[in-house]
C-alpha cells in the first residue's frame, strides 16, 4: 500500500477517535455541546469518513480500473488540503461557539470550507481521470 493512502488512512482514524471523545464530551458536558457539535460532525464526516473513503478509494480504484492513478502528485496535495482545512473548519467553528472574534471566525470557516472543496475536486478530477477507460481510435 502507498505511504500517502496509509497516511490518508491513519489520520481518519484519528479524526474518528477525537470525534468519538468530542461526542462523549458533550454528553458528559452538555453544557458544551454548542461549542463542540459542528468540530464533532466535522471530523466525524469530513474527517473519518472522508478521508476513509479517500484512502481506500485511491488504493481501491486504481486496481479495479486496472490502471495508475492519474496523478500520484495531486493525491498528495489533496491529503493536505483535506487536513489543513478541515483543521482550519474545526478551529473557526469553536471560536463561532465560543463567539471569540466572531468576523475572523467567519472568515477562517469560509476559507478552510473553500480549501475542503477544492480537496474535494481534487479526488473528484484524480480518481475521475484514473478510471476512465482511455478511447482508443477504430481501426
Amino acid at each position: 500500500m502507498e505511504k500517502i493512502v496509509v497516511w490518508y488512512i491513519r489520520m481518519s482514524l484519528v479524526y474518528f477517535f477525537v470525534g468519538a471523545l468530542l461526542g462523549l464530551s458533550m454528553i458528559a458536558h452538555p453544557d458544551s455541546i454548542f461549542y463542540y457539535r459542528n468540530v464533532h460532525v466535522h471530523f466525524n464526516l469530513l474527517g473519518w469518513m472522508s478521508m476513509m473513503i479517500y484512502g481506500v478509494g485511491y488504493h481501491v480504484l486504481p486496481k479495479f480500473s486496472g490502471r495508475l492513478i492519474y496523478s500520484p502528485v495531486l493525491m498528495k496535495v489533496q491529503f493536505w488540503f483535506a487536513n489543513l482545512g478541515l483543521i482550519g473548519m474545526a478551529v473557526g467553528w469553536t471560536m463561532i461557539g465560543r463567539d471569540i472574534a466572531a468576523e475572523g471566525a467567519r472568515s477562517l470557516l469560509l476559507v478552510s470550507a473553500v480549501i475542503v472543496l477544492a480537496g474535494i475536486g481534487m479526488f473528484a478530477f484524480n480518481i475521475g481521470k484514473t478510471v476512465t477507460p482511455v478511447k482508443r481510435p477504430a481501426g
